[in-house]
C-alpha cells in the first residue's frame, strides 16, 4: 500500500528525470546574416549578426531557447549583444529584443545627447514588444538609434576602433540564414580584414 502511494506520487518526477536525460530532444541551430551598410563616419562596411538556438518538439515541456544576438561591424572592436526579456542582462531600456546604451560610449543619434543605460540603442523587430529571439525567423528588422561617442580609443598599436553600423530612423531589413549546428554551412562568413589594414 505504502509502496503504491509512493510510486504514484513520484511517477511524474521520475518521468521528467528520464526525459531530461534522453539525448536528442532538442535540435540545435546556428543563425547568421551578413549585409552591407555604412558605419557612423560613412565608410562602407559589412555588418554581421549571429546567434545560436535550441528548438524542442511541440510535445516537449521546455520552450525554445536562444543566445543573445551578436552584432559586429567590419573593422570595429565594438561588439553589441542584443537580448530579449528572458535574459537577465537585457537591461531596462525597453522591452522586446534590444540593446541598451553604454554610459560614455554612445550618443542618441537624433539629439546628440548621451545614451545612458536607460536608452535603447538597438532593437530587432522593434514593433513587437513581446518578441523573443527564439521566434526570429528568416527576416528581421534591425533598428539602430545610437552613434558612438568616441570612434577610436588609444593610439598606435593600442588603438581600438569603436565605430559601428550607422544609425537610421528606418530599420535595416536583414535576411537570416539558419543551419544545423556543426554543419559545414553553419559558420558565419568571415570579415575581410584586408579592408581594415588598408585604412
Amino acid at each position: 500500500m505504502i509502496f503504491s502511494i509512493f510510486s504514484r506520487a513520484y511517477k511524474p518526477v521520475i518521468a521528467i528525470l528520464i526525459s531530461v536525460s534522453m539525448p536528442g530532444c532538442a535540435s540545435y541551430y546556428s543563425h547568421f546574416a551578413m549585409f552591407p551598410a555604412e558605419n557612423s563616419t560613412g565608410e562602407p562596411r559589412q555588418v554581421r549578426l549571429s546567434w545560436q538556438s535550441a528548438e524542442y518538439p511541440g510535445w516537449w515541456f521546455a520552450s525554445n531557447e536562444a543566445t543573445s544576438i551578436k552584432v559586429e561591424t567590419q573593422c570595429s572592436d565594438r561588439v553589441w549583444r542584443v537580448r530579449d526579456g528572458d535574459d537577465a542582462d537585457a537591461g531596462a531600456c525597453s522591452t522586446g529584443i534590444r540593446a541598451c546604451g553604454g554610459s560614455g560610449m554612445d550618443l542618441v543619434a537624433q539629439t546628440g545627447k548621451p545614451a545612458t543605460e536607460s536608452i535603447r540603442c538597438m532593437a530587432i523587430n522593434a514593433g513587437a514588444p513581446d518578441a523573443r529571439i527564439p521566434d526570429v525567423g528568416g527576416k528581421l528588422e534591425l533598428l539602430v538609434s545610437c552613434t558612438p561617442a568616441v570612434v577610436t580609443e588609444g593610439s598606435g598599436d593600442e588603438s581600438r576602433n569603436l565605430d559601428y553600423i550607422r544609425a537610421s530612423s528606418v530599420p535595416y531589413t536583414v535576411y537570416v540564414r539558419k543551419a544545423p549546428r556543426g554543419a559545414m554551412n553553419a559558420r558565419p562568413p568571415a570579415f575581410d580584414e584586408l579592408v581594415c589594414d588598408a585604412e
